[in-house]
């Protein structure tokens, strides 16, 4: 099964991620990490994305989408991903759908988690304390969450016409989401 997960900067996908990934043997695929590892390794793609980032914007969709497709392809994760913070725009979703197509595989469920901006910035505070997080603070997060929102509804409405949406309330505690989405997978194997 693939999966896509979904939500504003903090939401806490990277969380509910690893709760999956552990759950139902699947891998997780974060853009956000995968991009983090191109900074770090300070390639010469990653001093791109990095200026970027600094600035609150987003990846073009061409770095996205070459970054996700090396995963897709392998046999490793056929059908056993779960795609973490991407795709965040309506191109993407389909680029998406499209590679995947290419090898033989689909999405089976989107799970967005719905979390209010003043949730977000109290989730970036303490998340930039815990983890020092170098693209975590507040004027950054408001300007992601903003710049996020306004992108995402038309993936949204994509995956809601694809009746592939289910969306998940991402205030509440990391159990009762985790439970919640555990429950949505379930159901799509029964």
């Amino acid at each position: 099964m693939n999966i896509v997960i979904f939500g504003p900067p903090g939401a806490g996908k990277g969380t509910q991620s690893n709760l999956i990934v552990k759950k139902f043997n699947l891998h997780q695929l974060s853009t956000g990490e995968l991009l983090r590892k191109e900074i770090k390794d300070q390639t010469k793609l990653g001093q791109q994305i990095s200026s970027t980032i600094d600035e609150g914007d987003l990846v073009s969709d061409q770095i996205a989408g070459d970054l996700i497709e090396k995963y897709i392809s392998n046999k490793i994760y056929k059908s056993r991903l779960i795609f973490d913070g991407y795709p965040r725009n309506l191109n993407q979703a389909r680029n998406l759908n499209n590679l995947l197509s290419k090898y033989d595989q689909k999405i089976d469920i989107v799970l967005k988690l719905s979390v209010s901006l003043e949730i977000i910035k109290k989730r970036i505070n303490e998340r930039q304390t815990l983890e020092k997080r170098t693209d975590d603070n507040e004027l950054t997060a408001i300007k992601r969450y903003e710049t996020y929102e306004n992108k995402i509804k038309p993936v949204v409405d994509f995956y809601k016409q694809s009746n592939l949406l289910k969306v998940v309330n991402g205030e509440n505690s990391i159990t009762e989401i985790s439970n919640e989405i555990s429950d949505l997978i379930d159901g799509l194997k029964g």
